[in-house]
C-alpha cells in the first residue's frame, strides 16, 4: 500500500504512462505492436521490481 498521498499519485501516473505507451503501440502497430510493447513494459517492470540493492531496506 502506498504510505502517502504522494507515493499513490506517483503509482498512478505510472499506470496511466503505461496506458498511454500502450494505446501508442495499438494505433501505430496494432495488436502485434502492442504484444512487442507489453513485453518492453514487462521487462522494465522486473528491473525495478528486482533492481540491486533495493530502493529501501525492510
Amino acid at each position: 500500500m502506498p504510505a502517502d498521498e504522494k507515493e499513490l499519485n506517483a503509482n498512478l501516473f505510472d499506470q496511466l504512462t503505461l496506458i498511454e505507451r500502450i494505446e501508442r503501440s495499438l494505433k501505430s502497430g496494432g495488436e502485434k505492436g502492442v504484444e512487442e510493447e507489453i513485453e518492453i513494459l514487462k521487462k522494465e517492470i522486473n528491473r525495478k521490481l528486482y533492481q540491486q540493492p533495493p530502493l529501501k531496506s525492510e
